[in-house]
């Protein structure tokens, strides 16, 4: 099996000091975060911003806080959030990918959340794909639902997106896929060959969905945006649940990979070394 590919999400949109002390919200407080995380064995960092009050942002200095943060201090592949929580129009969640990251995260369809609908049409999706396509960002295509994998291979088809895909599974949301070992060896048999994927299972189903990825040779994406607990009542880290698919990578035999071998893996060159410019063209 190729190497292990560990993703952090440190903070999302959702959880909030009310929720767990642990999550972090400030720029300064998610790069600290994030940067334990990696020293623990991630080796993609995905990233939201929050404002002052601790709600969902789309503010592009927030990020590039972020971006130069990271950039400055270790070597991880940066994956920034084009969401739609922040902010739902076109502009809002492209303007962030001026700062040319090496990936950025392509929800290529539209799901009912039980707070609302989270829209993504196929002009905002085709423009934001462009917009990856144009920088040399790697997208990643996020998958709450079978049917998104056809929207990701449509963007193939039209050449907005180069292979191979990667795809992140994000299961276990309430009006999303269940999280399931049967849901999951379903989609990882639909997405085209030589396509890399990981999961993203929310709450309890974190860890079992963890679990059945590094088995099946997948990837995996841990982090207080999916998931607050480390087991019941008791709340984790960012850096613990890290540690944790390290470990139980090394039980079943398989090593983690580097942040420059994550690069190989996905098919992504260097790291630029623009960190944090915002890109005009």
């Amino acid at each position: 099996m190729e190497k292990l590919i560990i993703t952090i999400a440190p903070t999302g949109s959702i959880p909030s000091k009310r929720d767990t002390p642990f999550v972090p919200i400030t720029p300064e407080e998610i790069v600290a975060d994030s940067l334990e995380a990696v020293a623990a064995g991630a080796s993609v960092v995905h990233l939201h911003a929050r404002d002052e009050e601790g709600k969902p942002s789309s503010r592009l200095d927030l990020f590039a806080e972020m971006v130069e943060g990271l950039k400055a201090n270790c070597n991880a592949i940066l994956q920034v959030s084009t969401g739609g929580r922040a902010g739902s129009s076109f502009a809002e969640r492209a303007e962030r990918l001026g700062l040319k990251t090496e990936m950025a995260s392509l929800t290529t369809g539209s799901v009912n959340f039980p707070e609302g609908v989270y829209i993504n049409s196929r002009e905002l999706v085709e423009g934001l794909a462009q917009r990856m396509l144009d920088l040399g960002i790697k997208p990643e295509m996020e998958i709450f639902d079978a049917s998104m994998i056809e929207g990701a291979r449509d963007l193939a088809q039209k050449g907005l997106a180069r292979s191979p895909l990667h795809f992140n599974f994000v299961l276990g949301l309430k009006g999303a896929l269940g999280a399931t070992p049967k849901n999951l060896v379903y989609l990882s048999e639909q997405i085209p060959v030589g396509a890399t994927w990981s999961v993203a299972g929310v709450g309890r189903a974190q860890l079992a969905m963890a679990g059945h990825a590094i088995l099946m040779g997948g990837h995996v994406r841990v982090g207080l945006e999916d998931n607050i607990y480390y087991s019941k009542g008791v709340l984790a880290t960012n850096a613990r649940l890290v540690e944790r698919i390290v470990r139980l990578a090394g039980e079943f035999g398989r090593e983690v990979a580097t942040p420059e071998e994550a690069r190989g893996i996905l098919g992504l060159p260097h790291p630029p070394s623009s960190g944090g410019k915002i890109a005009t063209d």
